[in-house]
Formats: structure tokens, sequence, C-alpha cells
């Protein structure tokens, strides 16, 4: 080793590492010379290791006269630039790719060269796509056949078995007829040479010489290349499937494959051409609503991922706050209370200079700080004079209460303050006791003559034709008197039953009397 190869390796090292220390780079440093060989016919541009190649090439390939004079050279290479090619010929000397014999002043390929050539002569055999699982099989078999295996080369040839079963994998999954045919054809194309791989491995594991790791990486070969073989299958159920859902063109013989595979090896150029003058405006379907198609693209493309993005998780648990310190609780009610302290202003005002009652505009004492506010005062005019309130406590049962009405016009006016625009004309009016008399009348009404008739009803059972209005009479006393008895208690009970006898011997009587009346 030079100081100048050795400084330069130790740069790319770390301050505390030598290069000797490490198992992986021995083998290479001991192939320094076989290296430089590999270095000398592949530094430079493309084209001058295009030319390295060619003559090294030339020269290795007359076996019957492997020495060559400068002037056979020459001549063979007639068709290289004389000065190109003695600028070849010397970087191949001095790099000990060619050696020249002085005392037969002929040039003759080192055997670094040789061993370079072989080992490019077999990667140019299997230059074709598919070939690399060959290669590395050759490379195992030569190993066998002059008994050096070694687990590298085992290594290289597991890492691409599984390359492959995982490329195969992926095809089946993708669903694409293309990928699955091509992977099929990848898998047909290394068939034999899986076939031959097992072959070699079965080799390998009967030789019971061999380590026990090139042995276990051996089986690990096989296992990958069974899980191979059963690929086959997959592809073709995957083909099978595939075809029972291809589409055939008429009766054309063609099918939606056919036209998809021309159209995919067509270039960019010729699919622009095609695509001329065919589309003209883009196709709205009729039967589709732009609005709800619009609303569920937002939904896939922004609602479900900001949904998912969303934190579900409950909340940790926490004690119930007390209902004392609530802020819901003091300000629920505070418009209405103030509201109805306004509106008790109003109803308990003045009089006018007329002396009539209390008056105002629903312009005027409605629209306060805001619209919501506002909106909610009007809402509450609507419990004035509910006829339930008289059972319930609170703001809306005083509210009820209030001697007041209140009247709307289908008319509107300009209200311009607290978020109202305008609002319907309307008055909020004082009611006098007069007023709140007739207003409690008809209620009284209404609910006496729901008495009278379930009065009514109850003597019909035992009174028709000219008895009703006698039937009537005794039944109010007696529904009087039923009512004394249950408020007497049980000590009356006795009573009760003697006056219930005797009118109901009176009802018979009447009955029987008419009965045998004469008739006009």
């Amino acid at each position: 080793m030079d100081a100048a190869a050795d400084t330069s390796l130790q740069d790319y090292l770390r301050a505390d590492i030598v290069a000797a220390d490490l198992p992986d780079l021995q083998p290479l440093l001991g192939a320094r010379d076989l290296l430089r060989a590999f270095s000398t016919l592949f530094h430079g541009g493309e084209e001058s290791v295009m030319v390295r190649l060619l003559v090294l090439r030339a020269i290795g390939e007359r076996g019957q006269a492997p020495d060559w004079s400068p002037q056979e050279l020459r001549e063979h290479f007639a068709y290289l630039d004389p000065v190109k090619f003695d600028t070849v010929i010397g970087r191949l000397r001095d790099n000990d790719l060619l050696l020249w014999d002085g005392h037969t002043q002929r040039y003759r390929i080192s055997p670094a060269g040789r061993q370079a050539l072989a080992a490019i002569g077999m990667l140019l055999q299997f230059n074709r796509e598919g070939d690399e699982l060959a290669y590395v099989t050759a490379q195992i078999a030569a190993g066998q056949a002059v008994g050096r295996v070694r687990s590298d080369d085992l290594q290289h040839l597991l890492s691409r078995l599984n390359e492959l079963r995982e490329d195969f994998d992926q095809a089946v999954l993708s669903g694409s007829e293309h990928r699955i045919q091509r992977a099929a054809g990848t898998l047909q194309h290394a068939w034999r040479w899986i076939e031959k791989g097992t072959q070699i491995v079965e080799e390998i594991s009967a030789d019971l010489e061999l380590d026990s790791h090139t042995h276990r990486v051996a089986q690990q070969i096989g296992r990958a290349q069974s899980a191979m073989l059963r690929q086959a299958s997959v592809f073709q159920r995957a083909l099978s499937q595939l075809d029972r859902h291809r589409v055939h063109l008429g009766a054309s013989g063609l099918s939606s494959s056919d036209v998809n595979r021309y159209l995919r090896e067509l270039d960019i150029d010729s699919l622009a051409g095609i695509a001329d003058d065919l589309l003209t405006r883009t196709a709205i379907p009729a039967f589709m609503l732009a609005p709800i198609a619009l609303d569920v693209a937002e939904y896939e493309l922004v609602e479900r991922e900001r949904e998912a993005r969303e934190d579900q998780s409950l909340p940790p648990a926490q004690a119930a706050p007390s209902a004392e310190g609530s802020p819901a609780a003091a300000t629920d009610f505070g418009f209405a209370e103030n509201w109805l302290d306004q509106l008790t202003a109003l109803a308990g005002g003045p009089r006018a200079d007329d002396a009539s009652l209390p008056s105002a505009a629903l312009a005027e004492v409605v629209p306060h700080d805001n619209f919501s506010v506002s909106a909610y005062r009007l809402s509450l005019l609507g419990l004035i004079g509910d006829p339930g309130a008289e059972n319930r406590e609170g703001v809306s049962a005083s509210m009820a209460r209030l001697p007041l009405a209140w009247r709307v016009e289908p008319v509107f006016e300009t209200v311009g303050h607290s978020g109202v625009a305008y609002m319907s004309r309307g008055r909020l009016d004082t009611l006098s006791e007069e007023d709140l008399l007739r207003a409690r009348q008809p209620r009284k009404r209404k609910a006496a003559a729901a008495a009278e008739e379930g009065a009514g009803e109850e003597g019909d059972d035992v009174a028709t034709g000219d008895g009703a209005a006698t039937a009537a009479a005794e039944a109010a006393p007696r529904k009087r008197k039923r009512t004394a008895d249950s408020d007497a208690g049980d000590n009356e009970h006795d009573d009760k039953k003697t006056a219930a006898a005797d009118a109901a011997s009176k009802r018979r009587s009447k009955k029987a009397a008419k009965d045998t009346a004469p008739t006009a």
C-alpha cells in the first residue's frame, strides 16, 4: 500500500477508526490490484471507457496467438485515431492491464486484465431485463462446481428472490392488468433459472462440509423459491378475474384492454393528435345537481379530513359545578325582568291630559339594545292575558297578569335603531277595571256552561219528555246534597242514603203518573 492511498482512504473514516480494524474492508484491500484494473477501465467519460474496453476485449479474443506486436496492434485498430490509440495503450500498460515483454517486443494481457475481461464478458452475456437472476445463479453454480460456494453469493440470490416476490405481490394487489402481465412475463423468463437454482440449492444443502450459516441461507433460498413457484397460480387467477370484467367492443374482436394497450404504446404527440377536434366542450350530465355535487365534494375533500383530525376522545372527569356559582342562574331572566318592570311602570303610569289610560306605541317601547333583545321583548308580549297564568309563578306569570293589551296593524313603520330597521305598527294599551271584568266574564260563562252541560247529561239517565225540567230541578239539589255529604264526612253517610232513596221514590211516582195520564 502506498502512503497516498492510505491517506486518501483514511480521510473517509473517523479520526478514531483505522482502516485495518474494519473486517468488511479487508477483502477489498486484499484485491487492490484487481480493483485497480477496473478503476483503469471505468475511469473517465463514457466514450473513453468504451474505447478502452474495445481495445482490451479485441486483444483478449485472439486465443491462438495471445501476444501482439505493436505493428499488429496498429494494423488491427487502424480505424482508431493513432494519437488516441497510443494514449489508450499507454494507459492500459501503465496500470498493469497490458504487459510488455522487452525480450520478445510484444504485448500480452495481464492476469488481472484477464479476470476483468471474464467478469465483464459474463455481465454482457446476461444484459437483458430479468437476467440479473441468471447472472447471480451462474455465479453460484460456478462456485459450487469448483467447491467454493460463498455465503455472499447466496445472500445476493436470496435478496433478489425476495425482491421479485415483493414486486409480484404488489402487481397482484394493484389490480392492473398491465402490471400483472408484465410480472407474469418476468416470472416466465426467470423460470428456468429458478429451477436451476433449486437444483444447486439441493446440492449445497446435501454437502455436509459447509458451515451452518451457509446451510441456513440455502434453506431460506429454498423457501423463497417455493413461494415463487406458487406465484404462477396467483397470476393465473388474477388474470382470469380481470378477463371476466373485460369489455368487448361489439363483434370487432377487440376489447377495452386492447385499446388501452394501444394507447399506452403511443407517445404524447400521437395522443394529442388523436384528441384533436374530438372534444369541443365538457360534457355536463343533466341528471346531476350541481349544489348537491358540490356539497358531497366539500364533505369528501374538507369535512371528512377535518373530522379525522379532530380529537374525539372524552374530556377528563371533573366535579359538577355548584348551582350558586352558575353564571346562567343569575342572568337567564335578566332581560325578561327588566322588560316586566318597564311594562309595570307603563300600566301604573299617570293618566293623560284627556284622562285616558296610559298607552305607548310598540316602536317606542319594544326596541332595546340590539336586534336579539328587541325580538325577545316582542315575543314576551304574547304572554299578556294568558288565562293559565293564575296557576303559575315567576316572570312569565307576572307578565301574563298585567292589565295590558296590545294590537298590531298590517302596516310597517320605520324604527332605525337598536338593530331594528322597521316593524309592524302597533300599540300597547292599559286596560281599565271594567275591561278586565269583561275579559274575565267570557271565561266564567264558559265554565258555567260546561258545568250545566255535565249536569244535564246526568239527568237524562232518569228523565225524558215533559219530566225533563222536573228532573233537572231535582238534580241540582241532589248535586248540592252530594257535595255537602262529602264535606260532612263518614258520620252523615246514612242521611245521604236516605235522601237518595226518597228522591228515587219520587222519580218513580212521577214517571208512573206520566204513564197513566190521558193523552190529548
